[in-house]
């Protein structure tokens, strides 16, 4: 070796120990204390004994043995493990879990209390078992729902709704139901409603019991404001008394906001009955009552009666979840009325598609006609028996059964008039079951020249045929207690002589009342009218299972929450509950608050290098929508200029905003060399609602007041009519001569001239309207995509090129990077500090504070109180989408969305006349503007 080195320290170069050349000398203490050395080395040998004696895995002791000395029975058999390890195997064995095995998990009696158990939190639906082997299951309003399935069926539902069938379980609606003197209702009921929105509940077909009814619900007296959302309702047809009753179906999100003012406005404080059901068997009283069976020595056999009573009875799906110390109904002493929950005692199937007539016809059958009892002992069909007995009531089943026979012959839903009910009483569908999964298909021969389907086509159904046993709750609960289980039907089917033929129960066979109520599908607009109509099937609790699966064995599609959101999307209709913002301020900022949390941490999982820099893009809200500061800002620049004046056109190099007629606010174009490529980039410096560059003093946090300021409820939704279809003649452009003249006169509609709108706008300065788009070219609308008025130049630029797509948004200048980058440096320095301080002082706690203060900062979101929304970009903000993807219905891009009535009426003042309703498009990620088609159906 070289000179000075010896053999530990060959081959310690730059990286070696110590730096290389060292001496020992000056390594080695020259002396050291023996008691501290002392301690410190027992210190170690205690860890170092409290290691070994631990285990490092998960193992269990005979597994740590040798593999030639390890045996089956050791694992079982303490004894036969070596003496030194017993006992370690007698504390394992204790700490092990009393977890049953499977095959006792899965006997019927712990299956059910693992089912009640399960229950108490969010409910389930008598279909959960089926849709949570299917689908992907979510928890929302307190229930477990199927949201998609998990089979590749997108296309495959959207071809259902449209060329056959597809079916939904609605059961999770909510149903109020609503007994007293139809004068004392209608009175108070006409307190939270507006004929002004269109149907109410005194409407005459409505109140007849013939049509179901939809309307929007409002605080008592607080019209337009104060909205607490949309319901469907249903009369019960007269029977000669003046006391009705009324079934008020809604969300669950808002059932407990409709609750509350009915209880209000009806004076029902004080509870009828408190229902006090059975308690749901946990699953320790199981245990007991199986280990009482087992030392008593009881078989579950049929023929031993005491052995079936020792067993839990098992308990309906769905039925057992209510808390038995609330109460469900509620009596006014002063008018009488009576308020009922019914949520869950009624079921709720929807069947959508033209075929839906075939799927029902071929499922249902109606119930036979039955004067004597099938067994004297049992409660079973005797109210049908008594029914049957009266001559009125047996002809009124005999037309209801041919009517529904008649629907057959109707190629779609959608030539019944909207909203038809038909009441009918039909048969165990279960008996009806085919051998083989089967699409049914319809027989129009069969109806071809049939005057019976052309008079039901014209007239539709009658008054008296839509009456329904499904209003008796005791019948109902006579249905449901007295339904013949599964079990009993297979081996009547076993014991038949021919295996697969009919099984005929005669007079065993349950009867079930039901109500059909017929869905319109799409009425609003000139496109594909009726698509989408079907029917709703109400149904008593307990037969859930009895229909969903025949319903399944006639070809049906399923479908769960988003394809019901995709159903809504293709009629251009608002969505419960997600598209109303002037619901009820804590429900709507509970949505918005989920929604903008769960798309804030998808946005954090991705990489810092491959987020998208929404301040960058000028985006100042990429995950909620500001309602509340978009009509506020547009309600200021109404009162900055009282006339709509037409600004001149903005030039690509000045990025001054088409609205600065409304405000003083101006924009300023900033050179910005871009590190990565050198090359100058546009910028567009922020701006605040009063002209000032927001680049010093930009707070890290965000204020709460401020930021929720920006979803307060102090703007409406335009809902009347009447005002709804002036828009919408006003957003229609001119193709031909003197077309728009032609079109507003033939609805009755007048020119849009100062003195029809200005009224518009004094009556509803915060207001924000529905609106539906539609791309002119390629491009894919995006949730919370911005909408926007195109200039001038833009109209004048697609005049001149068809194929032009649109303008582009000049990058803006993130002020807030300098301030991430800032705080980043603070947190790498804190915590060196920090690792130092432990080290000198391990008592000591880390300052939180300044991370604290920061902790809402992030890179490429806005992190201040947002300016003037309105003219942060190049293109005024008009609103917003809510919902937006390629639609399978048109073959382009579709969007819906709100806008501020005030900036829509604003735009079509100053468009041209072959211009009218042109906005512009883009996405949150993308600087980007596209053309799209702007229209208000109704």
């Amino acid at each position: 070796f070289s000179k000075g080195q010896n053999r530990g320290e060959r081959g310690r170069g730059r990286g070696g120990l110590q730096g290389g050349r060292q001496s020992v000398s000056g390594e080695m203490p020259k002396y050291i204390t023996v008691s501290t050395f002392a301690q410190a080395r027992a210190a170690e040998i205690n860890a170092m004994l409290k290691a070994v004696a631990q285990k490092s895995s998960n193992s269990l002791v005979f597994q740590t043995l040798p593999r030639h000395m390890r045996r089956r029975a050791m694992s079982h058999n303490i004894k036969r493990l070596p003496r030194r390890l017993q006992e370690m195997a007698r504390k394992e064995k204790k700490e092990q879990s009393k977890t049953k095995c499977r095959k006792a998990r899965r006997r019927h009696i712990n299956l059910v209390a693992e089912f009640n158990r399960r229950q108490r939190k969010n409910i389930w639906l008598e279909t959960h078992i089926w849709h949570a082997k299917r689908f992907h299951m979510v928890k929302k309003w307190g229930y477990c729902l199927g949201d998609s399935p998990t089979e590749k069926s997108y296309r495959a539902c959207y071809r259902a709704m449209t060329k056959h069938c597809l079916l939904q379980d609605l059961s999770y609606y909510c149903c109020l139901e609503l007994a007293g003197k139809e004068n004392e209702l209608l009175k108070q009921l006409a307190r939270i409603c507006s004929i002004e929105t269109g149907l109410t509940f005194q409407e005459a077909c409505c109140l007849s019991g013939r049509f179901e009814g939809s309307l929007n619900l409002y605080r008592a007296d607080r019209y337009p404001k104060d909205v607490l959302g949309p319901v469907t309702f249903i009369w019960k047809p007269r029977d000669g008394s003046e006391n009705r009753q009324l079934w008020i179906w809604m969300h669950p999100a808002l059932k407990q906001d409709i609750l509350r003012e009915l209880k209000a406005i009806f004076q029902c404080s004080e509870p009828e009955e408190i229902y006090t059901p059975e308690p749901v068997t946990t699953s320790v009283e199981e245990e007991k009552q199986t280990d009482v069976v087992l030392r008593l020595g009881k078989k579950r056999k049929k023929e031993d009666k005491e052995g079936e009573k020792a067993v839990p009875v098992k308990k309906i799906i769905g039925d057992g979840t209510r808390d038995p110390f609330q109460s469900y109904s509620w009596i006014s002493q002063a008018t009488g009325v009576v308020i009922s929950d019914r949520t869950m005692e009624i079921l709720r199937y929807r069947l959508i598609g033209p075929l839906s007539h075939s799927v029902l016809t071929e499922t249902l059958k109606a119930a036979s006609l039955q004067t004597e009892m099938a067994d004297s002992e049992t409660e079973l069909n005797n109210w049908w028996v008594e029914n049957c007995k009266n001559s009125e009531k047996v002809s009124l089943h005999q037309r209801q059964s041919a009517i529904f026979e008649l629907l057959e012959g109707l190629s779609s839903p959608s030539e019944m008039p909207p909203g038809t009910i038909l009441g009918l009483t039909v048969g165990d569908p279960r008996v009806n079951l085919p051998k083989k999964k089967t699409k049914t298909m319809p027989d129009f021969e069969k109806y071809q020249d049939n005057d019976k389907v052309r008079q039901l086509y014209l007239k539709g159904v009658p008054v008296d045929c839509a009456h329904s046993f499904i209003w008796d709750q005791d019948i109902c609960k006579n249905v449901t207690e007295n339904k013949i289980s599964e079990q009993d039907l297979n081996h009547m089917r076993a014991q038949l002589l021919v295996p697969g033929s009919h099984l005929d129960l005669g007079p065993c066979e349950s009867k079930i009342p039901i109500l059909l109520v017929q869905q319109p599908g799409k009425i609003a607009g000139e496109d594909r009218p009726g698509w989408g109509s079907g029917w709703d099937i109400y149904l008593p609790k307990g037969w859930g299972m009895a229909f969903w699966v025949p319903f399944i064995y006639r070809g049906v599609r399923v479908g769960g929450l988003q394809e019901a959101l995709k159903h809504s999307e293709y009629q251009r209709i608002p969505h419960t509950p997600n598209d109303f913002p002037d619901c009820q301020a804590k429900k709507r900022m509970q949505f918005a608050k989920e929604l903008e949390t769960s798309l804030l941490e998808k946005f954090k999982r991705r990489p810092p290098a491959k987020r998208a820099n929404y301040v960058k893009l000028g985006t100042l809200s990429p995950f909620l929508c500001p309602w509340g500061q978009l009509t506020k800002n547009w309600e200021g620049r109404m009162k900055a200029s009282r006339e709509f004046v037409h600004p001149s056109s903005p030039h690509p190099e000045h990025c001054t905003t088409e609205g600065h007629s409304f405000s003083d606010s101006k924009t300023e174009v900033v050179k910005e060399a871009c590190p990565e490529t050198g090359e100058v980039e546009e910028t567009m410096e922020i701006t605040s609602s009063e002209g000032v560059l927001k680049t010093e003093d930009v707070s890290g946090t965000q204020d709460l007041c401020e930021r929720d300021e920006t979803m307060t409820n102090d703007f409406i939704v335009l809902r009347n009519e009447k005002l709804l279809m002036q828009l919408s003649a006003w957003c229609y452009p001119t193709a031909g001569k003197d077309r728009r003249v032609r079109l507003v006169s033939r609805l009755g509609q007048k020119e849009m001239t100062g003195d029809v709108f200005l009224p518009i706008l004094t009556s509803y300065p915060r207001a924000l309207v529905w609106v539906n788009l539609s791309l002119l070219r390629k491009g894919n609308p995006e949730l919370h995509a911005m909408i926007c008025i195109p200039t001038e130049d833009d109209l004048l630029h697609l005049s001149k090129d068809r194929l032009f797509c649109g303008p582009q948004e000049p990058r803006h200048h993130d002020i807030f990077k300098h301030k991430v980058q800032k705080l980043k440096e603070e947190k790498k320095k804190k915590k060196k500090d920090n690792m130092k301080a432990l080290e000198s002082d391990p008592l000591s706690v880390p300052d939180k504070e300044a991370t604290e203060e920061h902790e809402d900062l992030i890179l490429g979101l806005w992190s201040d109180a947002l300016p003037d929304v309105t003219s942060h970009c190049s293109r005024t903000l008009l609103g917003y989408v809510t919902r937006g993807d390629f639609s399978l219905a048109v073959g382009c891009g579709e969007a819906l969305g709100f806008v501020s009535l005030t900036g829509l009426l604003y735009m079509l003042h100053n468009q041209p006349a072959d211009k009218k309703g042109l906005v512009l498009l883009r996405t949150p990620a993308s600087l980007q503007y596209r053309f799209a088609r702007l229209k208000i159906d109704i």
